[in-house]
């Protein structure tokens, strides 16, 4: 038996000892008797020991590997080891020596080295080789959160529990993950929470904000500590993400708050303060991911939270805490502009980061682009870490995604294209951690299913420079090891690649939002294809989120007109997906034959490429029936009895979609429980309600549905029948009913919303023309200066339930108070309203036009503090008043949408 000696310094460190006790058992295991000794070696003693040495440690506290260094006798062909960099050397004396730029690179050398004794069955000779990471930061997000809200909490608001979480207390779960991450070299873990400080510190000045047990705050900080140490050993840092300013429900109850407020208060930031304090003085290792952007009207109020709140806990719980190296605070920058806020910061608290959304909450592409790509260049060029945030995927959701080289691609574009330098990485079925939404039992875990997601991803964050044909050669024997031979892990190495391209292509030609409120998978109207506008498309999609390119309507206006096309066509997205698809089918079908192992994932992953064939299928038919539908639009120019051809063809597409839809519908009712892991009314795509339209067997009917509409309207007009939408056209349109109200707020005002009312107290703005609804209702105006550049709040007592109307300004102008979106804030339909009831609803001279949305009120008192910008209050009516949405620019109700055609 050969033996070997591994040396290191007294009392290394936890880093340092997890990576030589992986590097002893590779060695035991390949037969060597080791012998660990903590090793007072020098450059003129170690060969004393006789045999085979390996020595660890970390350059800057080394003694032996600085002498050797000095002496050179340890020599680098690359860049000597710094930070998370290693170097592993065969030097004279049968001494190898790993060499770490710090403790974490210390321990990569040793997993470096333990990987090439199993794979050679010895400790090799004549090694010389360095290695570092591309990217600083590289881990995944885990969700303490669940698929649906718990009233009166809301979204995102889950104490820790082992009723809720009965995962977060699973210690050999977590060892498993761990040990993974650290296998792929990951150096951080999000645990992203609403407000975790309820479970996991008490503060004797607000004892009420607790909202556990003491036996589960006992087992919360016991878990949590465990966890941290247990992450720190293996070089990961551990990160709590919150939302601001979210409060604890009991908190709130007690002092007659909201749960989520948009400003500070002194009892919130005293709160925050001391919470953040208590938290860091019980966890100095863990880190804090702040979210300045949701609730809080971070742009003008984030630079005092985050400095005058968040880091002065931070700072207050670190002033006697012995750390070696200070936690990273990461600044989100979801619905806020950060750059102000890190400048103010830095001198405050130099180790900070800045995070944000890759392809928003999908992934469409690798080459992202326009307003988005400046945001990530402007935030990597700041004195902090940048990082990319892979979120939600909300377009690969359910299926299996595991195309190397699309991600791949990805990381280049995320360190050339946005100049970022670490990744934060979202779970395949981010809501519904551990667990993927397969159809069997027991569930299967996402480690365990979405393994090469997980792997490909942070293999290509430590350096995204790999030569694409070796790692071909990689990833199918790394696949043929789990299938049983070469050919199975070509072949499914192939039907990933191909399936991969099929979902990011679909969303960014023909989707309404690159965002979480629509599940892609489970389809599309027609209404939402033919007329997006209705259901507040997303720009961001295209604009940014997707090569150059048309939409559906922007094509057929430009195929008819004979002008030339720019970028990608819908045609071409539907052909390529097509293709992508096939291929990715036929692959999977060679593959069959030649699996020997793992034929229950097999079976699995089979099934979803056949799902994500018939998806494309679908897709394709509708989106051919769409376009003939819109060249219908344009071409018969209201005069709807003619060019029925055009509607008979799309009626043959739809049926056919509705085929494969049903295809999709029998495979997944035996594969899937579900579709979308966040199961909550933001769902808004296809079909509002993500509770219940979460699994395409609760959608089919409605896409039966549409397709019998569709058939009825086209065989009315082939009888020569003006279907009913048309003839109620000229329907004569009422005002809507006004709720009685009372205003508490001195300087805001009451006044008549018709033409020629001044709708500002400052200045000569009036109405020019308003929706007939409006005309005669009550509005409120105000100081528009005052409300432009601070905000302002008007408190109002309602006498029974009602709607507020609001007046959003079509501009994106500063000045503007801006609509809420579902994109930026999960509780932007929180009061209903998000969609618009009256589009260009209002005009005033010489400003923008107005879109009305409405906004459900309880009676009682409420303040309305919607944030900076101007916007209007337009009226009070009651809760059960019926807005028929409508484009007041129109006034054909919308008939030229050919919604009708459909509905």
């Amino acid at each position: 038996m050969n033996a070997v000696t591994v040396g290191y310094d007294r009392h290394p460190a936890p880093r340092v000892a997890h990576g030589i006790g992986l590097l002893i058992r590779a060695l035991q295991d390949c037969g060597y008797s080791v012998l660990e000794e903590e090793a007072a070696w020098t450059w003129d003693s170690y060969r004393l020991s006789p045999g085979d040495k390996i020595y660890v440690g970390s350059r800057l506290e080394s003694d032996l590997l600085r002498q050797l260094e000095e002496r050179d006798v340890l020599l680098y062909h690359t860049e000597a080891p710094e930070k998370e960099g290693f170097y592993i050397a065969s030097c004279p004396g049968g001494l190898t020596a790993v060499s770490g730029g710090s403790d974490s690179g210390a321990l990569y050398g040793c997993l470096e080295l333990a990987q090439r004794i199993r794979a050679v069955g010895r400790l090799p000779d004549d090694i010389a080789y360095g290695d570092a990471p591309r990217f600083s930061l590289r881990g995944p997000a885990i969700g303490l959160q669940k698929t649906t809200v718990e009233p009166p909490r809301q979204t995102y608001e889950y104490p820790i529990t082992p009723q809720r979480f009965p995962w977060f207390y699973d210690r050999a779960l977590w060892l498993d993950f761990l040990d993974f991450l650290l296998e792929q070299r990951c150096n951080i873990v999000y645990l992203w929470s609403g407000h975790p400080f309820s479970s996991l510190v008490k503060l004797p000045d607000y004892p009420e904000a607790l909202e556990v047990t003491e036996k589960e705050f006992a087992l919360n900080v016991d878990t949590f500590r465990w966890l941290a140490e247990e992450a720190d050993r293996r070089g990961i840092w551990l990160v709590l993400k919150f939302y601001n300013i979210h409060i604890p429900l009991p908190f709130a109850e007690k002092h007659g708050l909201k749960l989520h407020q948009p400003k500070p208060l002194p009892l919130t930031s005293d709160y925050y303060k001391k919470s953040i304090a208590a938290f860091v003085r019980s966890f100095p290792n863990v880190g804090l991911m702040v979210c300045l952007g949701e609730a809080l009207q971070g742009q003008i109020y984030g630079v005092e939270w985050f400095n005058e709140t968040i880091l002065a806990g931070l700072l207050e719980g670190l002033k006697d805490a012995n750390v070696k190296e200070k936690p990273p605070i990461i600044l989100r920058s979801h619905a806020i502009e950060p750059q102000k806020v890190i400048e103010a910061a830095l001198p405050l608290y130099p180790n900070l980061y800045t995070e944000a959304k890759y392809n928003g909450e999908s992934l469409t592409t690798y080459t992202p682009r326009g307003k988005w790509q400046d945001i990530h260049r402007r935030l990597g060029s700041l004195q902090t870490v940048h990082i990319v945030n892979v979120h939600i995927l909300a377009n690969l959701e359910p299926f299996r995604f595991g195309a190397p080289s699309f991600i791949q691609k990805c990381m280049q574009a995320a360190k050339y294209r946005l100049k970022a330098s670490g990744l934060h990485l979202y779970p395949l079925f981010f809501w519904d951690w551990p667990y993927s939404p397969d159809a069997a039992e027991p569930r299967l875990r996402q480690l365990d299913r979405d393994w090469i997601w997980f792997a490909a991803w942070f293999r290509y964050a430590w350096n995204p420079d790999r030569d694409p044909e070796a790692e071909r050669h990689y990833w199918a024997c790394v696949l043929a090891g789990r299938y049983g031979s070469l050919e199975a892990g070509e072949a499914i190495l192939d039907a990933y690649e191909a399936s991969g391209q099929c979902a990011p292509k679909l969303l960014r030609r023909f989707g309404i939002t690159e965002g979480n409120r629509q599940t892609m998978s489970l389809g599309m109207t027609m209404s939402q294809l033919t007329n997006p506008e209705r259901h507040m498309p997303w720009p961001d999609l295209w604009e940014s989120q997707s090569p150059q390119g048309e939409r559906l309507e922007e094509y057929a206006v430009r195929q008819l007109k004979g002008e030339p096309h720019v970028g990608e066509t819908p045609p071409e997205i539907i052909a390529e997906a097509k293709r992508h698809a096939e291929e990715a089918v036929q692959a999977i079908e060679r593959a069959r034959g030649h699996v020997t192992r793992g034929k229950e994932e097999f079976t699995r992953l089979l099934g979803d490429v056949q799902a994500i064939h018939h998806m494309v299928r679908m897709y394709g038919h509708k989106v051919r029936a769409a376009l003939l539908v819109l060249t219908y639009k344009h071409t018969v120019r209201g005069d709807y009895f003619q060019r029925l051809d055009l509607l008979e063809e799309a009626s043959v597409q739809l049926e056919k979609s509705l085929v494969w839809y049903r295809e999709l519908t029998a495979l997944t009712k035996k594969t899937y429980l579900y579709a979308n892991s966040m199961q909550t009314p933001q769902r808004k795509v296809p079909i509002r309600g993500g509770l219940e339209y979460r699994h395409w067997a609760a959608c089919l009917p409605v896409y039966e549905k549409e397709l019998a509409c569709f058939k009825a309207r086209l065989g009315e007009l082939r009888s020569g029948v003006l279907p009913e939408a048309l003839q109620n056209a000229a329907q004569p349109i009422a005002a809507y009913r006004e709720a009685p109200f009372t205003l508490r707020t001195p300087g805001v005002e009451p006044f008549r919303v018709e033409k020629g009312a001044r709708v500002f107290t400052d200045g000569d703005i009036h109405i020019v023309g308003c929706a007939e609804e409006l005309s005669g209702l009550t509005g409120i105006r105000f100081g528009q200066m005052q409300a432009g550049l601070s905000g302002i709040a008007v408190d109002i007592e309602l006498l029974q339930p009602s709607k507020v109307l609001i007046g959003y300004f079509n501009s994106k102008d500063d000045q503007w108070l801006q609509a809420p979106s579902l994109e930026e804030n999960t509780h932007a339909d929180d009061m209903g309203g998000y969609e618009p009831i009256l589009r260009k609803g209002l005009r005033l001279y010489a400003y923008p036009s107005v879109n009305v949305h409405a906004l459900q009120f309880g009676a009682g008192r409420h303040t309305l503090d919607f944030g900076k910008g101007a916007y209007l209050i337009l009226g009070v009516i009651p809760a059960d008043q019926e807005t028929r949405p409508r484009n007041v620019e129109h006034k054909n109700d919308g008939i030229d949408t050919l919604d009708w055609l459909y509905e």
